[in-house]
């Protein structure tokens, strides 16, 4: 019965580390509404939110699989959510020529399928940088 437990609560934290990132990732760019974007069907939109949803996946995987306890994954996790905030404000620094945030507004998908990637792969240095 441990075994159940210990999955449901892995897993329910997980969840909750999931939908606190999402709406983290949401207050951290308050002049792109995504979820508004998203509903007028814009595409770039969708592939950055995505690419964070996934990029984060990535790093609870790890953090569940590699932590100790299940504190440790959720410490893990916050330093997941963080590093995919802190990537994506670099992002918008380093692209100095244009806005990302306008580009996504304007749906240039280049630029959305460009941030999905960025987040992926992130998502994946910070998921083996947990493996200790």
């Amino acid at each position: 019965m441990n075994l159940y437990i210990n999955f449901a609560s892995y897993l329910g934290v997980a969840v909750l580390l999931m939908i606190a990132g999402i709406i983290l990732f949401a207050f951290s760019t308050p002049k792109l509404k995504e979820f508004q974007l998203i509903a007028e069907k814009n595409i770039s939109a969708a592939l950055l939110l995505g690419g964070k949803v996934i990029g984060l996946a990535i790093v609870l995987g790890a953090a569940a699989e590699y932590s100790v306890s299940l504190l440790d994954m959720v410490i893990w996790g916050v330093i997941g959510i963080v590093s995919q905030i802190i990537v994506f404000i670099l992002a918008e620094v380093i692209t100095i020529r244009f806005s990302i945030v306008k580009a996504i507004e304007e749906d240039n998908r280049a630029v959305g399928v460009m941030l999905l990637a960025l987040s992926i792969a992130i998502g994946m240095i910070v998921a083996k940088c947990l493996s200790y």
